[in-house]
């Protein structure tokens, strides 16, 4: 069993090879002077069992590129089998065509990843479930749920706590995490008027109270998230944070959760994290790096991954 990183998210990949007590694989991810990616594998890899971790998050056109040469440097070296780890898997918003001309993104990349030559994907919480079916090889989609779960365990008292779905389309994954914490559940109906931006129209369920909870998969402007938030208070809520998988944070997110009425807000470090996510004084870190690491030691064993989530 091989590790290999690229650029995207150093330091979760030398989480990962510590609590799978295996080196990174010796290798160069660099630029050339035109800032063509240019990929050398240092080690023997002949008939190993390589994985590649690589978040495509921003740049997501650079990581996306320096993961589609790795594979096919490693492809070259005859490695027996390659396994994409991609904690953050971009273009997963452009799942569908939501008017007249639009591409699908996600399926366009799926189609990259596997004529490159990778065997299996291996990923977490992708914005749509069915994304898995835009690839033709083996895809495993893992969930964060039980790493944030036993967070929200940790810090909030469960008979306040009440989990609440941001809009309409995350019910699934925050009726998930309700019922592992066995907490009632509330839903935000927002309706957006265009790309980038959100209205807080309603929220169903009683809140008034609570110690509110916001569960996402994504974070990009934060918009969403502070606007529910500040619903939330009207609605009697004593205090807001949020629980989200990928801290995308693009532009001004961080400032404006900064000055927002969340309470604090827990992302994994899927992505790497930059220095005013580090300095922010109510956006905080947890580590899926165990939840991944088990689960490509599992993958490489050929045994149940899906039990992780049991």
């Amino acid at each position: 069993m091989k590790l290999v990183a690229g650029n995207s998210n150093r330091a979760l990949a030398e989480a990962i090879a510590a609590y799978l007590n295996l080196p990174l694989t010796k290798s160069v991810v660099r630029r050339f002077a035109d800032m063509e990616v240019f990929v050398e594998i240092q080690e023997n890899v002949r008939g190993e069992d390589v994985f590649v971790i690589q978040s495509t998050s921003y740049p997501a056109n650079d990581h996306l590129m320096e993961l589609l040469i790795i594979v096919d440097a490693l492809k070259r070296a005859s490695a027996r089998r390659i396994t994409a780890v991609l904690p953050y898997f971009g273009y997963a918003r452009q799942d569908r065509k939501p008017g007249a001309r639009t591409p699908i993104s996600a399926k366009l990349v799926a189609n990259l990843i596997t004529t490159a030559g990778v065997d299996r994907v291996l990923t977490l919480d992708l914005h749509a479930g069915q994304i898995q079916g835009f690839f033709d090889i083996p895809t495993d989609n893992l969930f964060a749920a039980p790493v944030l779960t036993r967070d929200i365990e940790q810090h909030y008292d469960n008979g306040k706590t009440m989990i609440v779905s941001p809009d309409v389309g995350g019910v699934v994954r925050a009726r998930a995490i309700a019922k592992r914490i066995n907490a009632d559940l509330a839903i935000v109906d927002k309706r957006r008027e265009r790309a980038g931006e959100s209205e807080v129209m309603n929220i169903i369920g009683d809140v008034k109270g609570r110690s509110c909870i916001l569960v996402d998969d994504i974070v990009d402007s934060a918009g969403t998230l502070c606007n529910a938030a500040e619903a939330l208070l009207k609605q009697g809520a004593t205090d807001v944070s949020a629980y989200v998988t990928h801290g995308v944070l693009s532009g001004g997110a961080v400032a404006r959760v900064s000055a927002s009425h969340l309470k604090e807000l827990v992302i994994t470090d899927s992505i790497q994290a930059t220095e005013a996510v580090r300095v922010s004084h109510n956006i905080r870190t947890v580590s899926i790096a165990p939840l991944i690491g088990e689960a490509m030691r599992r993958t490489a064993e050929e045994r149940s991954v899906s039990s992780l989530f049991d």
